[in-house]
């Protein structure tokens, strides 16, 4: 009975132990050496209809990046990475239609190229495209609410990114 119960103390002992291992998250760990990210103007060459999509995508993205509190946001001059984006391309397409060929609800898909360039090393991280998509409603040829199908495209592609910038390391 004694040398079963030292067998069990010892298998219990090496169970709670291994639980008790080092462990890490890769997220939220950038890469060595940034701490600040530039991220300037994107360009916008879907050749799409919409005057400030790229300036809201910006600012989208900025903002992301500062509330996920990973790195700063700095001038290209004083950051040690930059996060170049361009626009490359949008499509608006109906996604549910009605009796009648009437469309009810539309979808903005949009495809954003991302650069990830160490300043400091003058090196290439990752070169990356997200798409991702925002529905809004229609009514037949009304797109007067396509500004809301940008706005959640934007919203979703901003996320992705930031997701992509601090995990994977």
């Amino acid at each position: 009975m004694g040398k079963k119960l030292n067998i069990l103390s010892l298998l219990l002992c090496i169970i709670m132990i291994s639980g008790c291992g080092v462990y890490g998250f890769r997220g939220n760990n950038p890469p060595k050496g940034i701490n600040s990210i530039a991220v300037p103007t994107a360009q916008d060459v879907s050749g799409f209809s919409s005057p400030t999509m790229a300036e809201t995508f910006t600012e989208r993205l900025k903002s992301r990046i500062i509330s996920d509190n990973t790195f700063r946001v700095a001038d290209k001059n004083f950051s040690d990475a930059v996060l170049n984006c361009t626009i490359t391309n949008v499509r608006d397409e109906a996604s549910v239609i009605s009796t009648g060929d009437n469309v009810t609800q539309r979808k903005i898909i949009m495809t954003i190229k991302v650069s990830f360039e160490d300043l400091k090393k003058q090196k290439l991280i990752w070169e990356k495209n997200f798409e991702n998509y925002g529905e809004y409603a229609s009514n037949g040829s009304d797109f007067s609410q396509r500004s809301d199908g940008i706005a959640i495209a934007i919203e979703k592609i901003s996320e992705d990114i930031v997701i992509d910038l601090t995990s994977n390391w």
